[in-house]
């Protein structure tokens, strides 16, 4: 089949064809709900939702600038009245939330249901593209995967942009091989207004914008062959992204001056920015959305710096191992789908499978994607390469159409789904934990760190142990940006390198030392009793006697 080809429509699925993908979302919302429920702010959730809610009622993006604003004004639509607030402080290497109003737990359920919507949406488009590209089984066991994936679960259920990002990418691949095959007027415009929305999802699609935009380029069986046409078509739907940008951006117009040997920035709302700069040029201009390019000047330059990152025991200030996401997609994505895709292109090789045309085109984004994620240096967690993973599942998918003619077949696909389910369940709800069943949960931390494993999500779960166990005075190391009493939480907390006595809970990303100016910092606490794992993330320690006495071990290391 030409590479042009599009998703064609198919016959319509009867209403009884329908009950088990609308069952399945059903199943994916109840554990969108469960861990909602469990699950407490997260490290960068404050900051996108005290930024949207500053951008609704103040009209200003400019603190914490390193995120495009869709989220952040999605997100913060259920929280426009006044009588939610979240006061976030700003110190000179974090941030703290030191009130919520009217209480965490209602304003965190508000906003995160936005991003459970787009769970669902992206849901809906893997089952519809796996029944365009295979057939209705496929679709259904695409959808199975889907529904039983932590990675899904957990990052579409928090206020964060990388589920956006995941599926704008996948509904941005869809739209462009359509748009190869059907280019009229209203195809251009809506392929335009999904690019505008990509751009204002996250700083790390604008790769996938410029890969967009170059498929629109390259001739079809459908596209104009005249040059004059198809640049006419790809200059209508950039002309629509940047007006999306600009809307996203409440059509705020920057200006840039130079001349006396500066440079001077004015935003609306916003202190004038002044640099120092020799230039012999003297101008003035208006920039549409200059918040925009801002925010993806400070994400080049931080990246440029790097992040500090922890990979299999190791910490590193500036982050950028190759090997980073490799690995971390062998321990993070369920290893049955790896398989799934890996035999499904066992069967492609084979001459089993056959791919339709205009799979391939949808195929490229997430290759380049994960292509460009191994020079990056946010080695911060799988959500940094979460776009690819619905492509995995489509792919993944190819392996019921290749095997479902046979029922032995059939009943082993059934029984690897049912087993995903399982392995996820091992998780639940902490989804945001889920490593592979190779690694016992417990030293996990000895891995991965930060969002793979623990992102201060366990404040819930704390909570309910101080409950349980009230007589016992709690010093705390905790990762996250929210401060424990926030929840109701009474603790000490425990500073890097103190030794003390008695109930001890340490953040999982403490004890791998990621962030700390001494990694062993913590690491002293593991010669004593581990009386429990809260969360998958917090690690409850009981110091005998004087904690000052204790011997440590001689630098034990988490990589061992």
């Amino acid at each position: 089949m030409p590479i042009t080809a599009s998703p064609a429509p198919g016959p319509s699925p009867s209403r009884l064809h329908l009950l088990l993908p609308v069952a399945l979302l059903i199943v994916y919302l109840a554990q969108c709900v469960w861990f909602l429920r469990t699950q407490s702010l997260t490290y960068d959730e404050p900051v996108h939702i005290a930024e949207g809610l500053e951008a609704w009622r103040h009209g200003k993006f400019e603190q914490y600038n390193d995120h495009p604003s869709l989220v952040r004004l999605l997100c913060t639509l259920p929280l426009i009245d006044q009588k939610w607030q979240i006061d976030v402080e700003q110190f000179s290497d974090h941030f703290r939330a030191s009130r919520i109003a009217p209480d965490p737990i209602r304003l965190t359920w508000r906003a995160r249901a936005v991003n459970v919507v787009l769970g669902l949406v992206l849901a809906g488009l893997v089952w519809w593209t796996t029944r365009r590209a295979f057939s209705i089984g496929a679709a259904n066991f695409a959808l199975a995967l889907f529904v039983f994936s932590p990675p899904l679960i957990a990052h579409f259920c928090l206020v964060t942009t990388d589920g956006a990002a995941t599926l704008l990418i996948f509904a941005t691949a869809l739209m462009v091989a359509w748009w190869r095959d059907s280019p009229s007027r209203a195809m251009t415009l809506l392929l335009g207004a999904v690019l505008g929305l990509l751009l204002l999802a996250k700083f790390s699609t604008p790769v996938m914008f410029v890969l967009a935009v170059a498929w629109m380029f390259v001739p079809g069986r459908h596209i104009a062959s005249l040059w004059l046409g198809r640049i006419g078509g790809m200059a209508l739907a950039v002309a629509v992204a940047l007006l999306v940008v600009w809307a996203g951006y409440f059509f705020h117009t920057s200006r840039l001056t130079l001349g006396a040997d500066r440079m001077v920035v004015t935003y609306p709302h916003r202190s004038d920015m002044i640099y120092k700069i020799h230039s012999p040029v003297h101008l003035s201009v208006l920039i549409p959305a200059g918040e925009y390019i801002e925010g993806f000047r400070n994400t080049v330059r931080h990246n440029a710096r790097g992040q500090p990152a922890f990979f299999l025991g190791k910490t590193s200030r500036s982050g950028g191992w190759k090997s980073y996401f490799p690995v971390v997609t062998l321990l993070k994505w369920p290893t049955l789908v790896l398989v799934l895709l890996l035999i499904s292109a066992w069967l492609l090789v084979r001459g089993r499978l056959r791919v339709p045309g205009w799979l391939w085109v949808m195929a490229s984004f997430p290759a380049l994607y994960f292509a460009t994620s191994l020079f990056a240096h946010f080695d911060l967690g799988d959500r940094h390469i979460l776009p690819v993973y619905p492509f995995v599942i489509l792919f993944a998918a190819g392996t019921w159409e290749g095997l479902h003619r046979r029922q032995s077949f059939v009943v082993g696909l059934v029984v690897l789904v049912l087993l995903q389910a399982a392995d996820g369940l091992r998780c639940a709800p902490d989804y945001l934990s889920y490593i592979n069943i190779l690694v016992r949960p417990s030293e996990s931390y000895r891995l991965l760190s930060d969002s793979n494993l623990d992102w201060g999500q366990g404040l819930l779960a704390l909570r309910e142990y101080q409950e349980a166990h009230p007589a016992d005075p709690l010093a705390l190391a905790y990762f996250g940006s929210v401060d424990p009493a926030v929840y109701g939480i009474r603790y000490r907390p425990l500073a890097e390198g103190e030794r003390t006595q008695g109930l001890v809970v340490v953040s999982a990303t403490n004890l791998s030392g990621q962030y700390l100016q001494s990694p062993s910092g913590y690491r002293w606490l593991l010669q004593y009793p581990r009386v429990a794992i809260l969360n998958h993330s917090l690690f409850v320690f009981r110091v005998p006697g004087d904690g000052t006495t204790g011997k440590p071990p001689a630098e034990p290391g988490v990589g061992r």
